[in-house]
């Protein structure tokens, strides 16, 4: 089941721009190593999910994987060949915005490198350029 809030205040909510760089959740804090974003952009809800399977399946119930994103934005889409107008289409899927410098996972518990293979299995499922990091003073 892809990540979803359980409840919104507005149902449908316009596209905005992602601007500038992270300044909030982007330090490794709850792991030893983690995957940071190197460009901005939406990532789908199930995209997330299915980063944090890949990563999850290599270190084979070893540490501890955290997910530092949340898809908190509805993207809203019309039907095919549908005319214009009849107002704002139905939403289609929730994403999370993500700015360059945002860590998304975090893995703890596990030798750098498997961290890294984990998190590099990782990267390949998102839409994104990331890079590895580790915490200050590893």
């Amino acid at each position: 089941m892809a990540l979803m809030p359980k409840r919104v205040k507005h149902r449908k909510n316009q596209r905005g721009r992602i601007k500038g760089n992270a300044t909030r959740g982007n330090r490794v804090v709850f792991g030893d190593f983690g995957l940071q974003a190197m460009q901005g952009g939406w990532i789908k809800a199930t995209t997330i999910e299915a980063g944090r399977i890949a990563a999850q399946q290599y270190i084979r119930g070893e540490g501890r994987l955290y997910v530092r994103v949340f898809p908190h934005k509805s993207v809203s889409s019309k039907p095919l060949e549908v005319r214009m107008g009849s107002g704002k289409g139905s939403t289609e899927y929730w994403a999370a915005r993500v700015k360059p410098g945002r860590v998304l996972f975090e893995i703890d518990g596990v030798p750098r490198n498997v961290a890294e293979e984990s998190l590099s299995l990782a990267a390949a499922k998102l839409p994104i350029k990331t890079r590895f990091v580790a915490r200050l003073g590893e």
